[in-house]
């Protein structure tokens, strides 16, 4: 039988039963052992299935015709990705795909590349793989103009890394496959070339840990493009926000709440073709879309107190686009303004709680603080026009930015379960693309400045560095030749004549204008990427990678100042909306976004953040605070746009460059977006400023990866040393694992091995398939020693068990033992008690019977005794001292009563005890003779104490017990309990024959006494102690 026939079956990984009753540390750790032990891949029939055409670097023949064909073919059967070596190319289809399912999911995981075709999932799974193999952070850059699918790419590398990094919070994988649909609805919209374009930068952080679970997630956004919500272009709209929340409101009937009309839309969302409001009510498109806006609120965390204050904030801002203004003409001034319809401007105080005449006052005027004393002056109808569109402009980027940080608040790693210090992250980069309308302005400008960025952050890694590479490392290898933008991104970014620089200087000049600053470029950017267009004033060309651009220069100066009224800040701190004062009371960062819940700045509103989970946006505004001119908060120096946009750029690379990169070309196949239509010459455009073609070429002669001696050795040692052995970074080392592995086609410099692209994929797959068996081995080697410390375990618990059984039966034993002694003591204490009155009955029935019985009470009193030897003791003197005493005919009945008792088996075992007892009692037989005489004297009075003890009222329950007396008593009483150890009386004992005198302690004799002149050897033998005249009748019997 061969090894392929005989496979180990193993059981499944362990799961919780109940994992709610877990904590979420235990769930979490449980989770990590499921990831550990499950990595297989999934196979699924003709997965195997690999043709050459996949790669374009396998391509025999290079140049652009045939590149072309290749795209063109794929593309006619759908198969619109395809691999120019580590790099994956993406035609837009234009049309649903079903090859996106779980089931594909399960196709590309951690499996060779060429055993399936290329897909979006296999670049997210490589980046993953090499994030979990090498613990370093990843970085996938998705670049391509508007249109290209850029966007639906990030959400499906996002839905691959969640599937691949799942873990056992299945909230949390909810909560960052809803972040994408939320951010895009506040940052994107519909532009003359795309239905859904991003307007603002994004950049998608997921944090793991370092054994690939996902924990949390992280949005950086940069220059949300403000502008679009005062005005859009032509054949363009607002961002897709409004009109998901107007549709909404409608269907809820909610519209008069947040004073929004039925029949004229809002002028900020209205467009020349007059159907807005037609398609907001017919759509189901729109309604559909503000109930998923609503469940990913939900989903992610937000309170409905927080979306309650979003959505008036929201339509606030539509309101305010509704206030007009009109001029006053007066005697001394004509500049003056106001508003000649209070209704919007009632509607948007309401919405914004705030007063309406403070907010007319702070449209329609400003203040201005020179030399400490404050001047209150006009606005004309279009300065407040623009302090309206300002405001809007501020209200909608601030609360941008608000949703964002409360997303990254929201979906931040738990602390108590995971270490973010060692965790990795996989940055998705998901920015604007170029674009070239025919009326381009300054936000184009900005967009088309961060993707020549883009592109040149391409070409360093693709082909600058690795060229430079070998130069340094002696390698004799084909240079490729590439269009480098550099200087470019140098006439853009350069201080202080570089185009950014030349626009934040003229825009700081208060009586410049657009054509100044057009000048000013002309004058100061000679280049051969920068022309100006005769016959046109207010233009300028830039010859860009992807081809040149004409921008209208209208606009920009006003659009880069960007200026905020302090009076606006004002009146918006007033407001009584928790969530609008902290948006006017946070500084900005350098990349003007809001900054995320930190006060760094000493001149800005003090606030404090309430403790409490439910309100996290309440904050505690100082009123003395607000109250006073912000104008320092506005920054009268003024960060600029071009210095956002300057400090975003900065940002983004620095987060980029930490990351091993994975690129996805976006390729838009036809500008009509029709699906199966393949354009040639667009395409071929494409192919062209991207590079693709350099690309193929470095890719096929090139050297992707140059890792250093020491790195090598320490990644791949497994593959040709021992586990134990700890091998040097040495050329000797590596060149061992390289032979080893079989590779060809790699070259060792002086400090780097120079690797192919599909080197790396193949090492690891080599070095995933060694440490598989280590991992086998260690666990058959770990379930024999778990199997051997169980057994010894078990073995160590059944001692115990049976010791504890030992102890428990020994316990239960002593414990019936001791029930069953009490119960016999306790019998025979009933026998002995039923047998002593019988005695007692049967002496008074005969002494009451006998012929010198006299009636007399006192003398029934003085003779109840109902001891046996007291009887004999008494009868015994009776006779000796007066002939009156009655004899007993029935003595020898008596006689025969006690040799039966005597001769039961509790008295035998107890025999013991009673001759003590007579032993005992001897010392007063001596005195009974010896006092013989003198109680013949006394007999009648011994005879009714006698009878007056033995009718003596008995002691119900409960009473107070009865008194030991004597020492006889004692003795009787500790024999009865089992207690051998007498401790006596406390008096002296009498020496024998001595005359016991009675003092005050014992009061058994005291009621013995009769007459006070009775000697105590009298009161004694008529009436001795029953205890001890019991065991002396015992033991005589």
């Amino acid at each position: 039988m061969s090894c392929k026939d005989y496979q180990l079956q193993r059981n499944p990984p362990p799961t919780l039963l109940h994992p709610e009753k877990w904590c979420r540390g235990f769930n979490h750790f449980i989770s990590q052992h499921e990831r550990i032990h499950t990595r297989r891949p999934y196979h699924v029939d003709g997965a195997d299935k690999y043709s050459l055409d996949d790669d374009l670097v396998n391509l025999e023949v290079l140049d652009e015709d045939t590149i072309i064909h290749q795209l063109q073919k794929r593309y006619a059967d759908l198969q619109i990705y395809t691999y120019v070596g580590d790099i994956l190319i993406a035609l837009n289809p234009f049309q649903n795909l079903s090859i996106y399912s779980p089931q594909f999911s399960k196709l590309y995981h951690g499996v060779k590349r060429s055993s399936n075709p290329p897909h979006i999932f296999a670049s997210a799974d490589a980046a993953y793989q090499s994030m979990v193999t090498f613990s370093k952070d990843q970085c996938i850059v998705i670049s391509g103009e508007s249109g290209a699918g850029k966007t639906e790419s990030a959400h499906l590398i996002v839905q691959h890394l969640t599937f691949l990094g799942k873990a056992n919070n299945r909230a949390l994988r909810e909560k960052i496959l809803q972040v994408n649909p939320l951010v895009e609805a506040f940052g994107n919209a519909c532009t003359a070339i795309n239905d859904n374009s991003s307007r603002f930068g994004k950049y998608l952080e997921m944090m793991f840990t370092p054994t690939g679970a996902v924990m949390g997630a992280k949005i950086s956004e940069y220059l949300l493009e403000k502008s679009r919500v005062i005005k859009q272009a032509v054949g363009e709209k607002n961002f897709h926000i409004f009109y998901y929340i107007y549709a909404g409101l409608y269907n809820q009937k909610k519209l008069s709440e947040y004073r929004l009309p039925d029949k004229k839309p809002p002028r900020y969302i209205d467009n020349e073709t007059g159907k807005v409001m037609h398609d907001i009510i017919t759509k189901d498109s729109y309604g559909r879309q503000f109930e998923a806006i609503q469940h990913c609120f939900r989903i992610i965390g937000f309170t409905d107190e927080e979306v309650y204050s979003v959505y008036r904030i929201l339509t606030g801002i539509l309101n305010t686009g509704n206030i007009e203004f009109a001029a006053i003409s007066s005697q001394h001034q004509t500049d003056k303004s106001e508003v000649p319809n209070p209704e919007a401007l009632d509607n948007a105080a309401a919405l914004l709680s705030i007063g309406s005449e403070e907010l007319q006052e702070a449209l329609t005027s400003h203040c201005v603080v020179t030399r400490g004393e404050t001047i209150i002056r006009t606005n004309t109808v279009d300065k407040a026009a623009d302090v309206r569109d300002a405001m809007s402009k501020a209200l909608y980027g601030r609360l941008f930015s608000w949703i964002v940080n409360r997303i990254n608040t929201l979906l931040q790693p738990d602390k108590n379960i995971c270490n973010t210090e060692n965790g990795m992250n996989i940055g998705i980069l998901d920015i604007f693309g170029f674009e070239n309308f025919a009326r381009n302005s300054f936000e184009q400008l900005c967009i088309n400045i961060a993707n020549e960025q883009i592109q040149f952050y391409f070409n360093q890694h693709i082909f600058a560095l690795e060229q430079m590479e070998y130069q340094s490392e002696g390698i004799d290898a084909t240079a490729v030749e590439y269009e480098d933008n550099r200087p470019l991104l140098d006439m853009f970014l350069q201080k202080p004549m570089g185009l950014l620089s030349l626009l934040d200087e003229e825009s700081r000049f208060p009586q410049a204008t657009d054509l100044t600053l057009v000048d000013k470029f002309e004058g100061n950017l000679r280049c051969k990427y920068f022309w100006r267009p005769k016959g046109v004033e207010l233009s300028f060309g830039i010859q860009h990678y992807a081809g040149k651009v004409l921008y209208d220069a209208s606009a920009f100066l006003e659009k880069n100042r960007d200026t905020l009224p302090a009076d606006i800040v004002v009146v918006l701190r007033t407001s009584e909306n928790k969530l609008l004062q902290q948006l006017f009371s946070s500084p900005l960062t350098k990349t003007g976004n809001l900054t995320h819940y930190k006060n760094t700045s000493k001149n800005v509103l003090n606030y404090h953040k309430r403790k409490t989970e439910k309100n996290l946006f309440v904050f505690q505004v100082d009123t003395m605070e607000v109250m006073r001119h912000p104008e320092e908060t506005t920054n009268m120096k003024r960060q600029t746009m071009a210095s956002y946009f300057r400090y975003s750029l900065m940002d983004l690379l620095s987060k980029m460059v930490v990351g091993q990169p994975h690129f996805v070309r976006c390729i838009k196949p036809n500008d009509d977006r029709e699906a199966l239509m393949f354009s040639h010459e667009r395409v071929l455009l494409q192919l062209r400023y991207t590079g693709i073609l350099e690309t193929v070429k470095i890719r096929q002669k090139g050297y992707s990866h140059r890792i250093l001696f020491d790195e090598f050795v320490k990644r791949y040692y497994y593959l040709a040393f021992k586990a134990h052995e700890t091998p040097l970074g040495s050329r000797e080392n590596c060149l061992a694992i390289l032979e080893k592995s079989k590779l060809d086609n790699w070259i060792l410099g002086k400090t780097k091995v120079f690797l192919k692209y599909y080197h790396i994929e193949q090492l690891n797959l080599f070095l995933r398939e060694v440490i598989g068996r280590v991992v086998v081995m260690q666990a058959y080697i770990k379930g024999w020693l778990g199997a051997r410390r169980y057994k010894k375990v078990k073995e160590k618990r059944e001692n115990s068990a049976v010791t504890i059984q030992s102890a428990w039966r020994g316990y239960e034993a002593r414990r019936k033992y001791k029930e069953i002694r009490n119960r016999r003591t306790d019998a025979a204490i009933h026998i002995q008690a039923a047998f002593r009155g019988y005695i007692a009955r049967k002496n008074y029935t005969r002494l009451k019977n006998s012929p010198g019985y006299v009636a007399d009470p006192q003398l029934k009193s003085s003779c109840s005794t109902s001891e046996f030897g007291c009887e004999e003791h008494w009868q015994q003197t009776s006779n000796q001292s007066s002939p009156v005493v009655p004899d007993f005919p029935d003595k020898q009945t008596k006689k025969n009563d006690l040799d039966e008792i005597s001769a039961s088996p509790f008295i035998q075992r107890h025999s013991f005890k009673m001759n003590v007892s007579q032993s005992i009692s001897q010392p007063w037989s001596v005195a009974e003779h010896q006092l013989s005489s003198p109680l013949r004297s006394h007999k009648k009075g011994g005879s009714e104490n006698c009878l007056e003890q033995k009718l003596r009222t008995p002691r119900r329950r409960c009473q107070q017990p009865k008194m030991l007396n004597s020492p006889e008593d004692n003795m009787y009483y500790n024999q009865l309990n089992g207690t051998l150890e007498y401790q006596g009386s406390k008096r002296k004992p009498r020496k024998l024959g001595q005359i016991k005198v009675l003092d005050g302690e014992d009061e058994y004799y005291k009621s013995l006494s009769a007459v006070e002149s009775t000697p105590e050897h009298d009161s004694f033998l008529c009436t001795p102690s029953p205890p001890s005249s019991r065991r002396v009748s015992f033991a005589q019997s």
